[in-house]
């Protein structure tokens, strides 16, 4: 996946009139190499963002040369969403890479049928070790073995790629099928002591028959 960029002299707050020109600041930078001041086309890059994500190695064209590189970080605006700034780590095919994989999860798990289980995701992603052009997108991980109520997948009975080490440790849960949440009780409403409640009648004929009594004395 090939990328045209630029080198740029603007740094500081005049990076400003660059997102001005749909290009987007960002910074390339590697082991033991001096980073590299960028510009790039935002339009272009947003393509290669949703393609490659951080997981894919990048063609950095800059001018005659060609640069590998992975997308390390993204920083984008608070109110607006829209990407500020990005850095880009320049990688070697013959080096180890580390890096934090989205986890896809796929089929059913029958608990949820059966028991009516609830299926808590404890990760959202992985990280893992490989090199550049191994790096995969994605790691899926099936639901299917979730069968029972309280069963786990844990990080060591996911299947690797070829290739690619898991950095998380074996025992971590990755999914879990939980009970259904109990409903709590309705309590009774508590029944109104009505000996005591006289109504508006009652109290008319009270005092009739008061009024009348003191007549007869």
């Amino acid at each position: 996946m090939d990328l045209s960029v630029q080198k740029r002299d603007i740094v500081g707050k005049k990076v400003r009139a660059l997102r001005k020109e749909g290009l987007i600041p960002a910074e390339l930078y590697g082991h033991g190499l001096e980073n590299v001041h960028l510009s790039l086309p935002g339009k272009e890059f947003h393509k290669v963002l949703k393609d490659a994500g951080s997981t894919t190695v990048v063609n950095l064209l800059i001018g005659k040369e060609k640069k590998l590189a992975m997308i390390h970080d993204v920083v984008r605006d608070a109110v607006s969403g829209s990407i500020i700034h990005v850095d880009l780590h320049q990688v070697r095919m013959d080096e180890l890479v580390k890096a934090h994989v989205p986890i896809e999860f796929t089929g059913d798990a029958p608990a949820v049928k059966a028991h009516g289980a609830v299926i808590n995701k404890s990760l959202t992603e992985i990280e893992v070790e490989a090199f550049p052009q191994d790096m995969p997108h994605r790691i899926t991980v099936d639901l299917a073995p979730l069968d029972e109520i309280d069963k786990t997948i844990y990080v060591k009975d996911i299947v690797s790629p070829k290739g690619v080490k898991f950095l998380a440790d074996d025992e971590m849960p990755v999914a879990t099928a939980t009970p259904p949440a109990a409903e709590e009780p309705v309590a009774p409403a508590a029944e109104a002591d009505v000996s005591a409640i006289k109504t508006e009648g009652e109290e008319k004929k009270a005092e009739r028959d008061a009024e009348k009594a003191a007549k007869e004395e």
